[in-house]
């Protein structure tokens, strides 16, 4: 199965954390039975593709090492790709090793929050295979990035970081691109309103873009309630994401988002 984007057809990424400490769900999926049950129920409600990840970005997470991330990621890469064979997974992993060891055990899609700045191996790993590559923007890293976020022009500052890291990219041949602004890692409240309110201008360098809005604080900290209170808040700030060109939901709950691609579609499609 492959990775396809549609003008006017956004697509829903669907997360199992396999962490002890994610901010929403960590420890929820421990066991290989509840890790298939997730899968099984994201698939069902609609995800094009389920995102894997082994590693906390949570701001002020400790991170685990490489063998660890490994240990925790590929035996769950196999048994859902055993089990689920024709689904699109996805890894969300900073590191050109696991990345390696992931696109072996068949992931279609590497997921990096640093936008390969974490590990200068990255890129190489990426273009010397077929998969496609979230590049996502990070101020700083998960356990200091929302110390003190500063930008003069937030917008304009991460359009140029992408410019950057995309000619790199092209440099090599690499073209199969998706762009993630990177809500809540190194931005204050404001800057994640900011940037949502000008998605368009990412989606006008014509790379698919993902918006990953799911139960963050920028919900809950604004509504004054907990991440398990957030999925209503979720779908708002999803509609107003696909109102602005995205063309990927990186959410927790599909069902949900699904519903909200539809209703969208739909009033773009009425005159």
């Amino acid at each position: 199965m492959k990775l396809h984007f549609e003008k006017g057809k956004p697509l829903v990424m669907g997360i199992v954390n396999l962490t002890p400490d994610s901010f929403y769900d960590g420890g929820k999926y421990s066991t290989l039975d509840s890790i298939l049950q997730r899968v099984e129920k994201l698939i069902a409600e609609g995800a094009s593709i389920i995102d894997i990840g082994a590693v906390s970005t949570r701001p002020g997470a400790s991170l685990p090492d490489t063998a660890e991330e490994l240990q925790r990621l590929i035996p769950v890469l196999q048994l859902i790709k055993s089990h689920f064979p024709d689904t699109l997974l996805s890894v969300d992993t900073f590191r050109s090793e696991v990345a390696i060891q992931a696109i072996k055990e068949g992931a279609s899609i590497i997921n990096d929050i640093s936008g390969g700045t974490f590990d200068d191996k990255m890129f190489e790993t990426v273009t010397k295979s077929d998969v496609y590559y979230v590049l996502m923007h990070i101020q700083g890293t998960p356990q200091h990035m929302q110390s003190n976020p500063c930008y003069t022009d937030v917008t304009a500052e991460i359009l140029e970081f992408f410019k950057k890291r995309i000619q790199k990219l092209n440099a090599l041949g690499y073209d199969k691109i998706i762009l993630d602004p990177g809500f809540g890692f190194g931005k204050t409240i404001e800057h994640n309103y900011t940037l949502l309110q000008q998605l368009p201008e990412f989606v006008k360098t014509g790379y698919p873009v993902l918006a990953g809005l799911s139960r963050k604080s920028m919900i809950y900290r604004l509504l004054n309630i907990l991440p398990a209170e957030a999925l209503n808040g979720t779908t708002v700030l999803n509609t107003i994401a696909l109102l602005n060109g995205a063309s990927l939901l990186r959410v927790h709950d599909v069902k949900e988002a699904i519903e909200a691609i539809k209703l969208t579609e739909m009033l773009c499609t009425v005159k």
